[in-house]
């Protein structure tokens, strides 16, 4: 890195403390990181450098952080990546006692020691915590080697009476002041806050809406916490951000993340332990031991489940519209004992029987996407259509439900469907065992807008949020079918996701097309650029009477692709 060129207000730094900038840098890089946490380690390192080469004592000096940060550095990656994020708003899902708190007091020193710099407004659920973090906050400050006085104990003037806080004041004319968890407390300041704790707070609406309004001026907001209930505010704020309705920086951290990030070899540092691998699982094993049955919530960012469904009947039925036909197919068991030629023309039978009047009912102006849950002998397969309209409600036109179909038959039909979707703009497919055979020959098909989804507790965690927000914002219509709600209501939120539950209700439904409705929301938000062509209308003669699954491949196309095939883009 290119040395910055001194100033009058950034004098050489002693060597010790130089020493000490080297430690910081090896910190960053002692764990393998994404790309990611190097740049942010080199924002950060930049930025300690700025504010602390004002004198000669060094940046490591004080015994309770120096003695830890002397082997290897001050920060663990995830820290890295918190305080390099300058975001005017990020919020933390953390598991408890893992540095994050500690770190934003080492940001909120750096911050108000920088001439540069803002008031930071600090918010703990109680007073202990609000000294605490004063005191980190202080002692940061002189391991940064900038003048700031004791710690006081001040009356920050109220609405209606003066309430106790904790203050430092900077050189630089800055301060850190914790107060207490009112809103009111908030309001008239500047700076940046920092809402620790947040799922416990009584009123954590009220303190984000005061708090929104640092953000006009150019300030920050800074949100903290473990889980306290899947139906807390903060856990709404956070899925909130997940479906995209908060435009704000979201930071995820498990126990699981900081030990494989280096947590627990930063503990054996603190307390002049020897680090070995089985020392490490021995005290995961302990601490998840110690917290029980709330170790999910506690430890690993789980909010304790909700005691109701995902989605209320409610909520589903007012997205629901008449006219869109729910297309279903169930076979005997025989069905795939018998010749290919007479499975091939069944299924062609039942699909232009069944399926070419909703396929001509839509419309060639709007983008089209589909969603897929795979199912063979158990569950049900599900391809669900969507239309995007111009004020973006995706509408769905039709949903083909598949019991017990042979899986080339299952190809066949949704390839049926897929070649006549205009403008299609992306699929998402369910990529789990043997539906992982029916997502590749799509994706072989249709090229890079076919996603190959390998549903997980992170693409759940993740994506059903945005599922949910479409529901509450009217931006997706169902068809009106009391089995479509049904599965529905089976998504249910357990280990802190919404998912299907195990259970199957009297007809062996598992919430299918709940999953391939959510896929097809996915495939609606893929970013894939159409293909400009358009072939003539005269084709579609062509099409029906060439494009037959199993048919003798064209001149210049593998078996069973075809024209509509290179119409797809091949």
């Amino acid at each position: 890195m290119k040395k910055a060129a001194k100033t009058n207000d950034e004098p050489d730094a002693g060597p010790v403390e130089g020493k000490a900038r080297r430690r910081l840098k090896q910190g960053s890089k002692r764990v393998a990181t994404p790309a990611s946490t190097a740049s942010a380690a080199v924002q950060v390192q930049e930025r300690v450098e700025r504010v602390a080469a004002g004198g000669a004592n060094s940046l490591l000096k004080q015994k309770s952080i120096g003695e830890m940060a002397a082997s290897e550095g001050v920060l663990l990656p995830y820290q890295v990546r918190w305080m390099a994020d300058t975001s005017a708003v990020k919020v933390a899902e953390k598991s408890r006692r893992i540095g994050i708190t500690w770190t934003e007091a080492a940001d909120a020193a750096l911050t108000a020691a920088a001439r540069g710099g803002m008031d930071v407004w600090y918010l703990g659920y109680n007073r202990d915590m609000a000294r605490e973090f004063v005191d980190t906050a202080g002692e940061w400050a002189r391991q940064f080697n900038k003048a700031a006085r004791a710690v006081e104990e001040i009356a920050v003037e109220d609405e209606r009476r003066d309430i106790l806080a904790y203050r430092i004041r900077f050189g630089s004319g800055h301060k850190i002041v914790a107060l207490s968890s009112r809103p009111s407390n908030l309001r008239g300041k500047q700076g940046r806050a920092v809402i620790d704790e947040a799922a416990f707070h009584d009123d954590l609406g009220g303190l984000l809406k005061a708090a929104m309004a640092f953000t006009m001026w150019g300030g920050q907001v800074r949100v903290i916490s473990t889980h306290n209930g899947a139906e807390n505010a903060f856990n709404e704020l956070v899925n909130d951000i997940r479906s995209g309705r908060r435009p704000f920086s979201l930071h995820r951290v498990t126990l699981d993340d900081a030990l494989r990030e280096g947590l627990y070899h930063r503990i054996c540092v603190r307390t002049g332990r020897k680090w070995t691998a089985e020392s490490e699982r021995g005290w995961r094993r302990r601490i998840f031991e110690e917290y029980g049955e709330d170790a999910a919530e506690e430890l690993l960012c789980e909010p304790r489940r909700s005691s109701g469904a995902f989605l209320s009947s409610m909520l589903v039925e007012s997205r629901m519209r008449a006219g869109a036909p729910v297309v279903r197919w169930a076979v005997a068991d025989g069905f795939a004992e018998r010749a290919e030629n007479f499975r091939e023309a069944e299924t062609r039978e039942w699909c232009e029987r069944n399926l070419a009047g909703p396929i001509a009912a839509l419309d060639a102006n709007l983008l089209s996407c589909f969603g897929e849950d795979f199912g063979r002998s158990g569950d049900l397969t599900v391809i669900w259509p969507l239309q995007m309209a111009p004020n973006l409600v995706r509408r769905t036109p039709f949903v083909v439900e598949l019991r017990n179909v042979p899986f080339r038959q299952q190809e066949q039909i949704l390839f049926y469907i897929v070649d006549r979707l205009p403008r299609l703009a992306g699929g998402a497919m369910d990529a789990r065992g043997n539906g992982q055979y029916l997502a590749e020959t799509a994706r072989q098909r249709y090229g890079v807008r076919i996603r190959q989804v390998m549903l997980s507790a992170e693409w759940y965690r993740d994506n059903m949020p945005r599922y949910k927000a479409a529901f509450e914002d009217g931006m997706i219509e169902l068809p009106r079918d009391a089995e479509i709600l049904a599965d529905h209501r089976a998504l249910v939120v357990e280990n802190g996701f919404a998912h299907v539950s195990d259970k199957r209700d009297r007809s062996g439904r598992h919430g299918d097309s709940a999953i391939a409705g959510a896929l097809a929301w996915h495939a609606s938000g893929v970013e894939v650029q159409e293909v400009a062509y358009q072939p003539a209308r005269r084709a579609l003669g062509e099409i029906r009477a060439r494009d037959r699954i199993g048919a003798a491949a064209d001149d210049d196309g593998p078996r069973g692709i075809g024209l509509a095939a290179r119409w797809a883009g091949f």
